[in-house]
């Protein structure tokens, strides 16, 4: 999965939200999920698929109920792309550092 489809996934402030509630651990169903969040359960749905094309979420469906969870792996590859750039920063700003302090 390519990184900038994870973080233009949640770019959205909904989807951001369903992830974050996600995050606690809970079981939640679709429904469950998007609550409070004003929107419909189709609105829910096209977010949801968002995130799993993303491969984000994963969505069970169980009955007449579907069922949300998260996919760790793939926020092991968005943190590893964000350490990359933080390393890039860090030597950066430790170049920076010498040339100023050089006299």
């Amino acid at each position: 999965m390519p990184t900038a489809e994870i973080f233009r996934a949640l770019g959205d402030p909904i989807r951001l939200e369903m992830v974050q509630r996600l995050s606690s651990g809970s079981s939640y169903t679709l429904t469950s999920v998007s609550t409070n969040l004003g929107i419909s359960r189709q609105g829910a749905r096209k977010h949801l698929d968002v995130l799993q094309h993303a491969h984000i979420v994963v969505l069970k469906p169980h009955g007449r109920d579907v069922f949300v969870e998260l996919e760790p792996a793939t926020f092991d590859a968005a943190k590893e792309f964000i350490l990359n750039v933080e390393k890039q920063w860090d030597r950066r700003l430790a170049k920076l550092k010498l040339f100023v302090e050089e006299d």
